[in-house]
């Protein structure tokens, strides 16, 4: 397998600018529950960029999102102080059943055929002030907190709710770019199975046997929400089969189309494979957010183009397509009983 990657024109991965959809959500906000507050053109103009760009490549660049740079900071400290500490306390906190905790290196597959991953992985989910999850799907429970790094569960989740606000916004500019009603992708999300995760990437010197920090996949959910670092290493696929470059641009987040979402919208919106090699000779670190709903929502392409509408894939709740998925992706499930 090649890798080799192409200089990415702008056109290829645009730059959009989230602020006009962050401000009509904090002008409804501000007016109060049921303010029925209007689109403004300009955010309507967001929605038809993040229409476009999701049918194109499926990546997009972010800015004007609205995480403070001291919020970003702080979770990338707490991340490599855990990262860097010695492997029996990173132990401590093994990844669980839940899919919560530590994701040691080769614990990673994203195709049946290819060689395990480089990366390590740190993943939480939601929890409430006094630190309390639900456990009421096989995907989510306790979060695993190291006991002698009580900032990282503070920064992860202050990141955490920070991007989900990101990821809200971007859900409803999707809907209006489909001509839907804004929170059409949000009404079951009291409860939203979303992981968090600090991935790590090693310093990689050459890529041989087909390994990758992370091998080519597509992400299984409805949207990924990335922080890059200024490493590079992230690579997208186009539809032609070559591999763009999608370098860090200061200031901004990556944002790309998940299965679940290209599914919802009957492949219009792409869910693109991309990879990542970190030949840079240094420490690589993303923040990532995986976006999904409530475990139960129903992704149905009929729910966004009419009853009528003949789908080419029947409808999944969102909870066990992802239980399918991980049982593919991640080898410590292999000791889990199956559960769909």
């Amino acid at each position: 397998m090649s890798v080799h990657a192409r200089q990415t024109l702008a056109e290829q991965i645009p730059v959009i600018d989230l602020s006009p959809l962050r401000a009509c959500a904090d002008q409804a906000a501000d007016n109060g529950p049921g303010s029925g507050s209007a689109t403004t053109t300009a955010a309507q103009d967001v929605a038809a960029a993040l229409h476009a760009a999701s049918q194109g490549l499926g990546f997009i660049y972010i800015k004007g999102h609205g995480i403070p740079q001291d919020c970003i900071d702080d979770a990338r400290a707490a991340a490599y102080e855990f990262f860097r500490a010695d492997d029996d306390v990173k132990a401590a906190v093994s990844v669980s059943a839940q899919h919560r905790g530590w994701l040691r290196p080769g614990g990673a597959r994203m195709q049946d055929d290819a060689a395990v991953d480089l990366k390590e992985s740190f993943i939480w989910g939601h929890e409430d002030e006094h630190g309390q999850t639900d456990s009421d799907h096989a995907l989510r429970g306790p979060n695993q907190w190291p006991a002698d790094q009580p900032h990282l569960q503070r920064a992860a989740m202050r990141y955490f709710r920070e991007a989900h606000e990101v990821a809200y916004r971007l859900m409803q500019g999707f809907a209006l770019g489909l001509n839907l009603p804004k929170n059409f992708f949000l009404q079951s999300c009291s409860r939203p199975i979303s992981r968090g995760s600090f991935v790590y990437y090693p310093p990689q010197d050459s890529q041989s046997a087909g390994q990758f920090g992370v091998g080519p996949h597509t992400d299984f959910g409805v949207l990924t929400v990335l922080c890059q670092d200024d490493v590079g290493g992230l690579q997208v696929q186009d539809v032609n089969g070559h591999w763009l470059q999608a370098p860090p641009i200061e200031g901004t987040l990556v944002v790309n189309v998940g299965d679940l979402l290209s599914r919802w919208t009957e492949g219009a919106y792409k869910s693109t494979p991309h990879r990542v090699i970190n030949s840079s000779g240094r420490e690589r670190l993303s923040l990532v957010l995986a976006f999904d709903p409530d475990p139960d929502t129903l992704i149905d392409a009929r729910d966004v183009y009419g009853p009528e509408h003949i789908a080419s894939q029947p409808a999944i709740s969102c909870g066990d397509y992802l239980l399918q998925r991980f049982a593919r992706a991640f080898s410590y499930r292999d000791k889990q009983p199956a559960t769909v």
